[in-house]
């Protein structure tokens, strides 16, 4: 069979470093159209904007001058309509979803284990707050940074922490962590490729990512992913690095991802735009991690 090419792209990605960051979403896109629409696309986009820019990206078509451009871009009359999808992180619900993983079941590395005990923990931890401190502890306890400083993160963590249970497990995490140098919980790219394999794969087609130019999807890491979606009867025929000013279809997924972080974000934090949120909701992938149910009450509905 086929398989079907998907160009990809994220906005507000920094590895596994999740909070002290600049933006408080991931979001990833995905693009399914044919190179010759993308090239019509960007040059619809250039000659709306009439930037001299060589690759024009999301902070063009947020430009209040701009809002027209927009407005069409994620509009039912633009060649994006239908055929891309973003999948969205809310970044604090994920650390912490993924710290309660840890602590209380078996954590996965592909989103967060569909434990009740341990989604209920998190909506608590997120509704009534954590420290600035808490949260970067707990981002520190997770990521694969320090690999072979075992000891230190958890320490860290507890100390602030106090009497939370699950120290042991945590140990064993970051034994985990030093012995197996592919080994990542916290990296929202690995989530963010298996929805979109998921959604545009979902009957068993295969699927080929077209991404763009990315560190942290070396050779090994992406026969791990494979592994790991075989196991949901899912294929990824392979991972394309492609750069970004070359492959319009890249371009497209940038500029969608940035754009729709931008939106969704502002909703999150109370100051959204009701006519791009309009806009940017058929493209929400219904599988994000987001944990603040106003903002997704809104987004969804």
């Amino acid at each position: 069979m086929q398989a079907l090419e998907i160009a990809c792209d994220e906005s507000g990605y920094e590895g596994e470093r999740l909070i002290d960051t600049t933006t408080d979403v991931f979001a990833h896109a995905g693009v399914r159209l044919p190179v010759g629409v993308a090239a019509d696309c960007l040059a619809e986009l250039r000659e709306r904007i009439r930037s001299p820019a060589t690759e024009y990206k999301a902070n063009h078509l947020l430009r209040e001058k701009h809002r027209p451009v927009l407005v069409w871009l994620l509009g039912p009359s633009s060649p994006l309509f239908r055929s891309a999808h973003v999948f969205l992180i809310d970044k604090v619900y994920f650390v912490l979803g993924k710290l309660t993983d840890l602590l209380l079941s078996e954590p996965v590395e592909t989103g967060l284990a569909p434990d009740g005990r341990a989604r209920a923990v998190t909506e608590a931890l997120y509704s009534d707050g954590t420290s600035h401190d808490f949260l970067v502890a707990a981002n520190n306890l997770l990521r694969g940074r320090d690999r072979q400083d075992v000891a230190g993160p958890v320490e860290a963590f507890f100390r602030i922490a106090g009497g939370l249970a699950g120290r042991e497990r945590a140990e064993a995490f970051r034994g985990r962590l030093r012995e197996d140098p592919g080994l990542s919980l916290l990296d929202p790219l690995i989530p963010a490729l298996m929805r979109a394999v998921a959604r545009w794969g979902r009957d068993g087609t295969p699927v080929t990512i077209v991404h763009d130019r990315q560190t942290m999807l070396p050779p090994e890491r992406v026969a791990r992913l494979q592994l790991q979606l075989r196991r949901d009867h899912l294929h990824l025929a392979r991972v394309e690095l492609a750069a970004a000013e070359a492959e319009p279809r890249v371009q497209l997924a940038d500029i969608l991802a940035g754009t729709v972080r931008k939106i969704t974000q502002d909703e999150l934090h109370g100051y959204g735009d009701s006519e791009l949120m309009t806009l940017a909701r058929p493209y929400l992938d219904p599988w994000s991690i987001w944990g603040d149910r106003r903002s997704w009450a809104l987004m969804r509905s």
